[in-house]
């Protein structure tokens, strides 16, 4: 089997991070993203591997290379226009050929990896297999309609009034014959070619099968703030803990945290499910459960909660909670006197926050 990763598409729901770093490139427990769904499809034994860029193309190639530190081979296709999942598989016929082959899309963060889902598929004789899961939004999903003996009547995207909760939730696994299925199609009314359009053609005609996996762990789309929070605190609990910097006698840091190489806690205290990033330091603060701090930052008197804090960021003096927060990458945040109040913002790469 091949893999295929879609990482075009600008991110708009992420602004103002987006604006100068790929959505796929933000990352969850100190990792990137689209590193994470590359991994996932490495352990599931798929070592060929191409990802669909777009505008970020440039960012995404110097960001993942040849694939060699993840012993895989990456193939890049560039997609001119985001003109829909089943146009991005259209333009890597090429690079599939007759392979069977998974579909996962670059934003996505799933429990549990996909190893048991791609053995699944790479024994049977489905055509297709699509990964469901239980959403209470699915208006804003494609939804999948089953019966009741559980085979697939309909899929839709996104829908006005949904038939059901199922969300198709990114990851799709294909055969050759679903290159029928996107010639047969046509643009939706948003002038893409839906993939959910693609897989209703193969589950109308007869002698295709295609199997839905309902997944029952827990799933995120990554592409709204909330979203990215939600996934790090999920990811964080999976992490197991470790201490590589150095943790002086006058801070405390629980069972549950991450100190990375070249870390330092200066009379500070760190509670988990939390990780610190090489070479950065926090010095007199409270960094609260659910943070990850990336790499080469600076925290000092100052309390983080629950918050993404990426490269090279500083937070100086910060003594009102800093909590669900997202900060971009060479920011500073800086306060002069203490507010009661707490604080919730999304801070864009280099930006200057001088709180009164």
């Amino acid at each position: 089997m091949k893999g295929l990763i879609l990482a075009g598409g600008k991110g708009t729901r992420l602004y103002p991070l987006t604006y100068t770093r790929a959505k796929q490139l933000i990352p969850v427990a100190n990792k990137p993203v689209l590193f994470r769904v590359i991994e996932m499809i490495r352990d599931a034994g798929i070592d060929e591997i191409g990802i669909i860029i777009g505008d970020t193309g440039p960012e995404i190639r110097e960001a993942v290379g040849n694939g060699d530190c993840w012993n895989v081979s990456i193939t890049y296709i560039p997609q001119e226009a985001p003109l829909g999942l089943a146009h991005a598989v259209k333009i890597s016929r090429d690079f599939l050929g007759d392979s069977r082959f998974v579909m996962f899309l670059g934003d996505n963060v799933i429990e549990g990896g996909i190893s048991s889902l791609i053995e699944q598929f790479a024994d049977s004789q489905y055509n297709s297999q699509i990964v469901l899961k239980r959403v209470p939004d699915p208006e804003h999903f494609g939804v999948a309609q089953l019966s009741e003996s559980g085979e697939i009547i309909q899929l839709i995207e996104k829908p006005k009034e949904p038939p059901s909760n199922l969300a198709l939730v990114g990851i799709y696994m294909f055969d050759h014959n679903v290159f029928e299925a996107v010639e047969a199609i046509k643009p939706s009314w948003r002038g893409e070619l839906e993939i959910t359009d693609a897989i209703q053609w193969l589950v109308t005609h007869p002698d295709y099968t295609v199997f839905p996996y309902v997944h029952e762990g827990w799933w995120i789309d990554t592409g709204k703030p909330t979203d990215m929070l939600d996934a790090n605190s999920l990811v964080l609990e999976e992490l197991r803990p470790y201490i590589a910097g150095t943790v002086d006698s006058s801070s405390t840091v629980d069972l549950r945290v991450i100190v990375e190489e070249g870390a330092e806690i200066i009379n500070s205290t760190v509670r988990g499910p939390t990780i610190i990033g090489k070479n950065t330091r926090i010095v007199n603060s409270f960094i609260g459960p659910f943070t990850s701090i990336y790499h080469d930052c600076v925290v000092e008197d100052s309390e983080l909660q629950r918050c993404i804090v990426l490269e090279h960021s500083r937070i100086i003096g910060v003594e009102s909670q800093l909590r669900d927060s997202l900060i971009g990458r060479h920011a500073t945040i800086k306060q002069n006197r203490r507010k009661p109040h707490g604080l919730i913002m999304n801070l864009g790469d280099h930006s200057r926050l001088w709180l009164p």
